[in-house]
């Protein structure tokens, strides 16, 4: 469970600010109170009052391994190397990352096929969830956070393909991880973490992928490079440009703490102010969006992320929700404003998470394409219909029962465009995306029962013209977050004496496609669509745990990093794995 505003004994969180679990004020005692239950089974007799409202029933005795329904990271039958680069235990470790160097081993010097990390570590105790990060070379490769422990501990590992980071990864390079972490009498997890990077040698069955040829780091010069932002706040760094440039990405990470870490609960400010100890305000909407020197040029639409300890910790024992240990970083192809980085003068990009009403984490990485028979290109901005403003329409009405309803609604349809002159002639790219998201929120009982369905969808397409291509291909990548949440907090008295409850269905449905030819039907080539449903419990009377319980499952089809068809499902009760179906597929 996330920690809290109001008193406490440990900051939580990178830029050590106060986080919020549930619901604001509360959960400065449900903070302690849940960490102190979830490591108990059994207990006394409850008291009449709070047993009634949440009466004994299964109580948690720990739970396995967290697992999950996602397609492991493919490894190529090639030679490869096996680095471990870090071995390290974060205690009290907030403002100390661990630092070191990665450098590639003589005996697997490239090229690489493919490079994998491996984030694992093990817990036990009683600890929060924490956010975690890994920088090779200043660039932000990994973004996670950890499982919540009970006494007897747990261990997990986080793989993900960094291959991308190739430019880097070819010479010894600085490395930081950091896990802000407190141990103290109430929380005594210590996180024990090992990093490892497995280098895939590349022969005649498994050549090198093609990669950037320069990444360039936005992250910040302080250690760890991450940009923790208050509501208003942006993160800007100068970069200077490759003259001959041809091709920009940039790759963001952002997530939300605090009030906002579960932003899609958030209600508006008025309504918050009814009940600020279970509702917090700003409402629901929120924009992770990019500057190029002040301009509008790219956004993305944030996943609705749950930590390990949000709503209801006992939701995700063992089946983790969607993104909660390999965080996703949002793509943005910033080529049409390739032409006017080309001067050789230092330009700003800047990333702004529109609509915070608490603390964001974000960072940036470019992934620059460059011309490799021309040291200069050059080029223009043409088009550009983005504003930094989107049109958010709030609703607020009567419901039943006491019930306010709450609907937010928004969209967006821009472009860019703009071309460059390169040694293959000019080549003009053009950048659209169409979103669209709506919010429903059903908030009664003073803010202590909220019904949530947030639907979010859009659609992002790049159409390349000139230069050689031809009838001009395009791709799209089209996305959807769905996510309904039912959380309540029936009995509430103090740290030692409530119950809380919930229910989430989360899924996470992304399609990428291309048309080569520039008509015709769109050919899909990697398919995500990844659903975790989750109930749980956790009740406490006079200190004593009488409800801690949960049940979830997992269902995964899509592609592998391969381009096969991958479909599993995973069930769980009590803690643990019930059912695990693998089952062959096409797509």
């Amino acid at each position: 469970m996330r920690a809290p505003t109001g008193p406490r004994t440990a900051p939580d969180g990178p830029g050590q600010t106060p986080r919020r679990p549930l619901r604001r004020a509360v959960r400065a005692l449900l903070a302690v109170a849940a960490a102190l239950a979830l490591a108990i089974a059994g207990g006394a007799v409850a008291t009449a009052s709070a047993a009634a409202a949440a009466p004994a029933s299964y109580v948690e005795n720990g739970y396995q391994d967290p697992v999950t329904a996602l397609p492991p990271v493919s490894r190529p039958d090639t030679r490869h190397c096996a680095v471990t680069v870090m071995r390290h235990d974060f205690a009290n470790s907030y403002g100390q990352p661990y630092t070191g160097t990665v450098t590639p081993p003589a005996d697997c010097p490239g090229p690489w096929a493919k490079v994998v990390l491996t984030w694992s570590g093990s817990v036990a105790g009683r600890q929060y969830d924490r956010l975690a990060g890994v920088w090779i070379g200043g660039a932000e490769v990994l973004r996670t956070s950890t499982p919540e422990p009970d006494d007897d501990g747990i261990t997990w590992h986080v793989d993900k393909d960094v291959t991308a980071f190739t430019p880097l990864l070819r010479g010894t390079q600085p490395l930081v991880a950091d896990l802000g972490n407190i141990v103290n009498t109430t929380y005594t997890g210590v996180y024990h973490m090992t990093l490892t990077l497995t280098y895939y040698t590349a022969d005649r069955h498994h050549p090198a992928p093609r990669v950037a040829d320069q990444v360039l780091p936005l992250s910040s010069d302080a250690s760890p490079g991450w940009y923790s932002l208050s509501p208003g706040g942006s993160a800007s760094k100068s970069v200077v440009f490759p003259r001959n440039l041809t091709g920009a990405r940039l790759e963001v990470y952002a997530r939300g703490g605090g009030c906002d870490e579960q932003w899609f609960d958030a209600v508006p400010s008025d309504l918050a102010a009814t009940s600020p100890d279970f509702l917090c305000g700003g409402g629901p909407y929120r924009e992770v969006q990019v500057a190029v020197d002040g301009q509008p040029a790219g956004l993305a639409q944030p996943y609705p992320v749950v930590y390990s300890g949000g709503i209801v910790p006992t939701l995700w024992r063992p089946i983790p929700a969607v993104d909660q240990f390999l965080t996703l970083p949002y793509d943005i192809d910033l080529t049409p404003f390739a032409g006017a980085l080309v001067d050789g003068r230092p330009h700003t990009v800047t990333i702004t998470p529109y609509g915070a009403a608490d603390e964001w984490i974000v960072d940036g990485t470019l992934f620059l394409d460059t011309d490799h028979h021309a040291a200069t290109t050059s080029g223009a901005l043409t088009s550009d219909t983005l504003t930094a403003t989107p049109q958010v329409s709030t609703t607020e009405r009567p419901g039943a029962d006491g019930a306010t309803d709450v609907h937010v609604a928004a969209a967006r349809d821009w472009h860019t465009e703009g071309y460059l002159d390169t040694s293959r002639g000019r080549i003009t790219t053009r950048v659209e995306q169409h979103t669209a998201y709506t919010n429903d929120d059903a908030v009664s009982d003073g803010g202590r029962n909220q019904t949530v369905a947030q639907r979010d969808s859009g659609a992002t397409t790049v159409t390349t013209s000139g230069g050689g291509h031809g009838p001009s291909p395009a791709v799209r990548h089209a996305w959807s977050y769905p996510i309904d949440v039912d959380m309540s907090i029936p009995v509430f008295t103090d740290g030692n004496n409530y119950d809380l409850r919930g229910t989430v269905r989360q899924q996470r449905i992304l399609t990428d496609s291309a048309r080569p030819g520039g008509y015709g039907p769109w050919l899909p080539y990697a398919l995500t669509d990844d659903t975790v449903s989750a109930h749980g419990v956790l009740a406490r009377d006079n200190g004593t745990v009488v409800s801690s319980d949960g049940t979830g499952s997992e269902h995964y089809h899509g592609t592998t990093d391969t381009g096969r068809c991958y479909d599993r499902s995973l069930t769980a009760d009590h803690g643990w794995l019930t059912g695990d179906s693998l089952r062959p597929c096409r797509w």
